[in-house]
C-alpha cells in the first residue's frame, strides 16, 4: 500500500506546483503512517519473540 501511494505521489509531483496541493501532503502522511504502523507491528512481534512469518 505504501509503495502504491509513493508511486502515485511521484507521478503527481512531476510538476513542482503539485506540492501546493493538500492531496499530496495527505498521501505522504498516509504512506508515512502506514510504514510506521507496519514497523511497530514487526518490532513488537520481534521483541516478544514471536514468529514474524506467522500472522
Amino acid at each position: 500500500m505504501a509503495r502504491l501511494t509513493l508511486s502515485a505521489v511521484a507521478d503527481a509531483t512531476r510538476d513542482a506546483s503539485a506540492w501546493s496541493q493538500p492531496d499530496v501532503h495527505r498521501a505522504l502522511l498516509v504512506s508515512g503512517l502506514s510504514v510506521l504502523t507496519s514497523a511497530t507491528w514487526l518490532l513488537r512481534r520481534d521483541l516478544n519473540g514471536e514468529d514474524l512469518n506467522a500472522a
